[in-house]
């Protein structure tokens, strides 16, 4: 079938009516589309988070180093004498007080050497007085000219002789009464005593190869022994001059490894030479052991406090976070924002640090979830607390 022209125009204005409406369709449809899935932007919520206020705060420096302790006193209980023991009287472990028995060896050996020397003395002072009556006879028979005076001072001098026999009597009965108190072991210092190593029965030698029978420490107080490098030596002792005081004033704390008691003490004594090999000098801090908590022998965490006040800004060791070889905390911001912030650390006080430069008073140290936080972070503080730590 051929179309002429007129027909054709007739049949096309439908067709573009038809594709006009599919194309209007189309596109509102696509605009709808589009519109409807377009969703509202999200606000970001701050995250809770503690802080601190920083404060400029009067405090002491303390320096942290590991010790042990020693007992003030300490006795090892050896026998003086040699023979059989024959009492026990302590229960191993138990407190004793100084003068109490500890121990008796068989005495009667011992006390038949005393009564042998007093013998003996007796004899001597007899033997003494007849000296005495024939010099005295002699000086008679001299005077009448019936002797010589060679007999004479032959009488003279057995005086002598049975006076120096005298001397030599009383100090060996002296000497014998003392090994028979060496019979008894005292205790010479009060404190706690250990198990005892020979019991009844056993037979002890005196001197050098004495046994140990068992040994004595004191408990009132006890003293803790560290080292300390020169340079804090120095410190100290310039310290201790510039504020006219002594260092044995110097507050000393002591923690247990597994106990969480602190204990306060004082510097007794510093050794007198430093060790050339370590560059460390001994100190001996002494602390009151009231609770017997503490025992010689055992490691302890030793904290010297500088000898005056010092004021110091102070943050804690928990708002502080590593960067590499940096420390870092975040401040709020007037914004509310966390704001990255390095700092330079000094010593440690009480769970606290000293913050030498990088904070400035009132600033606001986030002090919690420092591994969810990000720099810009938006934060909402919780706990606004300050630094206390006046000592």
């Amino acid at each position: 079938m051929i179309l002429n022209p007129t027909h054709r125009k007739l049949f096309t204005i439908p067709v573009i009516a038809l594709v006009y409406l599919s194309y209007t369709s189309f596109t509102n449809t696509s605009f709808a589309d589009e519109a409807k899935d377009e969703a509202p932007i999200a606000i970001p919520q701050a995250m809770v988070v503690d802080t601190a206020i920083v404060e400029v705060t009067s405090s002491r420096l303390w320096r942290e180093f590991s010790g042990h302790l020693a007992a003030v006193n300490f006795v090892e209980i050896r026998p003086q004498i040699s023979g059989i023991i024959t009492k026990v009287n302590f229960k191993d472990g138990q407190f004793v007080n100084k003068g109490d028995v500890l121990y008796i060896i068989d005495p009667k050996p011992l006390a038949s050497i005393v009564a042998q020397k007093e013998a003996s003395l007796n004899t001597a002072r007899n033997n003494y007085s007849l000296a005495q009556k024939e010099l005295k006879r002699s000086s008679n028979l001299l005077a009448k000219k019936m002797i010589s005076e060679q007999i004479h001072d032959e009488s003279a001098n057995k005086k002598l002789i049975t006076h120096s026999a005298i001397k030599e009597a009383e100090a060996a009965l002296l000497e014998a009464k003392i090994n028979l108190t060496y019979t008894s072991i005292e205790a010479p210092i009060s404190g706690q005593i250990n198990r005892t190593e020979l019991t009844e029965g056993n037979l002890v030698d005196a001197g050098i190869i004495a046994p140990l029978l068992t040994s004595i420490v004191s408990q009132g107080r006890i003293y803790a022994d560290f080292e300390i490098d020169e340079n804090t030596y120095i410190e100290y002792l310039q310290s201790s001059f510039n504020s006219d005081t002594s260092l044995d004033a110097t507050p000393v704390e002591l923690r247990l490894q597994s106990n969480d008691t602190v204990f306060n003490g004082k510097v007794h004594s510093v050794d007198n030479r430093i060790d050339p090999t370590t560059g460390t000098i001994r100190v001996r801090a002494l602390f009151e052991n009231l609770n017997k908590l503490l025992v010689p022998g055992m490691f302890a965490q030793i904290k010297l406090g500088s000898t005056e006040v010092h004021k110091q800004i102070l943050i804690s060791e928990h708002a502080i976070g590593t960067d590499q070889n940096r420390k870092f905390v975040y401040v709020v911001s007037n914004e509310s924002m966390a704001t990255y912030r390095e700092v330079t650390l000094g010593d440690s006080i009480k769970g606290y640090k000293v913050v030498t430069s990088g904070l400035d008073q009132a600033d606001e140290v986030i002090t919690s979830s420092l591994l969810r936080i990000r720099p810009n972070t938006l934060v909402s503080p919780k706990n606004a607390s300050t630094i206390d730590t006046e000592k």
